[in-house]
């Protein structure tokens, strides 16, 4: 069957003009074309499938014909070969490997360490203050995730370079990913930058782990349960595999979770009546005390809002590239093809979601989440790929939400301004704080 090419393509450029400028409107549309979509990046022909079913396929049921797409190959000189790039029986062996790490006993010890930074946070603020949230989520996350990844002061200067340095690989990667393939290569200011940033985190996450090396005890954290771990043949990781590993939890870590937060933020303020229910619950679960893990199953309402920023502002687009010649919405696609899924695009489908630009946590009301089609929410991946630590980022969420419910009301003092690369970037978020 033949795939219909997306409107907009350019000699030589294909859709890139299109997708850099237009960005999430440019793919929201794609689905009226059909439910796999022909896309030029450059001159590389990629298939954008728009549909939940084809999805569950690409990311689920037929994963095994699928490995990393271009995308990945523009981040590899940052993240290497670590979890989110890597594949076959190598993906599998350092999937086993960190997966205990976010066992459930081991992220509900984490609980403490959260609530802690999100209180510490809370007592700097000063009644009617103007705080820049989008700053201060990223600060929190810096703390948490460097809290439970390292542990102690060894990791301090890993964690401050990954606050400086993420930011930049994400937003040049992605226009390396979208551009045509020349552009890589040209030495211009953004690629410089891409790279010096490389060096920088290579440099210094390297004198981390060796700082481990040295000591080779258990501190308790992430890092020294990558360090320590066996594989079944009773290997560990090498230095470069761990690296590899720390870097990618790092990204996930800061600017992931503090992205979603400085959104979850921004939306309780802009619906009274989702504050108001946020207020209620969090006084009458907590009681006026400090949130346990024990409470986060109680915290029904608060967990719903967080689905729904989730599904508002989640990554922009994923890549995957056929290992095999694979059967996809009708058409043949031949070994080395390029797959795009959306996530943005899929949550912002009003076939999934009925008004999908209203911001309505009832979406996840427990008897309404059976409603949402198998595969059209994908916050976090789906199948064997899903992000590792996504129970973490759960936890986060809710007991940041919480914590700061229980003392302060944030009001919105001014237009947010926003920039968009991998997902929407809230470039300053001015809110000011009241305690309740």
């Amino acid at each position: 069957m033949p795939v219909p090419v997306a409107p907009g393509r350019w000699p030589l450029l294909g859709h890139t003009p299109a997708l850099l400028h237009h960005r999430s409107g440019f793919t929201e549309g794609l689905h009226a074309q059909g439910e796999l979509v022909r896309v030029y990046l450059g001159t590389l022909p990629a298939y954008f499938v728009t549909s939940p079913e084809l999805t569950h396929r690409v990311l689920v049921t037929a994963s095994a014909s699928f490995g990393k797409g271009a995308m990945f190959d523009k981040f590899r000189p940052f993240t290497g070969n670590g979890l989110v790039n890597s594949g076959g029986a190598f993906h599998l062996r350092q999937r086993r490997l960190v997966q205990p790490a976010f066992h459930h006993d081991r992220v509900a010890s984490y609980t403490d360490l959260m609530k802690t930074a999100v209180s510490e946070l809370c007592e700097s603020w000063e009644p009617g203050e103007i705080r820049e949230i989008n700053d201060d989520m990223r600060a929190l996350a810096v703390t948490i995730t460097g809290a439970a990844l390292f542990g102690t002061e060894l990791g301090g200067p890993a964690v401050e370079e990954a606050r400086r340095s993420i930011p930049v690989v994400i937003r040049q990667g992605m226009i390396r990913a979208l551009s045509p393939e020349p552009v890589g290569r040209l030495l211009v200011r953004g690629n410089r930058r891409f790279d010096q940033a490389v060096t920088r985190m290579r440099a210094v996450v390297g004198e981390v782990i060796d700082g481990w090396r040295a000591r080779g005890d258990d501190r308790g954290d992430l890092l020294s349960m990558l360090l320590m771990a066996r594989d079944e043949h009773g290997a560990p990781m090498t230095d470069e595999q761990a690296y590899d590993e720390v870097v990618t939890l790092l990204s996930a870590g800061i600017e992931t979770s503090a992205l979603a937060l400085a959104w979850l933020f921004h939306e309780i303020a802009r619906h009274p009546e989702v504050e108001r229910r946020v207020h209620a619950e969090v006084d009458e679960v907590l009681g006026g005390r400090a949130v346990t893990y024990d409470d986060y199953a109680r915290l029904t309402y608060t967990r719903q809002v967080v689905n729904e920023t989730l599904r508002m502002y989640p990554v922009w687009i994923l890549m995957r590239r056929t290992l095999e010649p694979v059967e996809l919405g009708g058409a043949r696609l031949p070994e080395g093809a390029e797959v795009v899924v959306s996530p943005h695009a899929l949550h912002h489908d009003p076939r999934n979601f009925p008004e999908p630009h209203r911001f309505d946590p009832e979406r996840w009301a427990p008897e309404r989440v059976g409603e949402v089609p198998r595969g059209a929410y994908v916050p976090f991946g789906a199948g064997n790929r899903m992000c590792v630590g996504y129970s973490f980022a759960l936890l986060e969420m809710a007991v940041t939400a919480a914590t700061i419910a229980r003392r302060w009301r944030l009001r919105l003092a001014r237009p947010v301004e926003v920039t968009y690369t991998s997902t929407a970037y809230p470039t300053r978020l001015s809110m000011t704080a009241t305690p309740r």
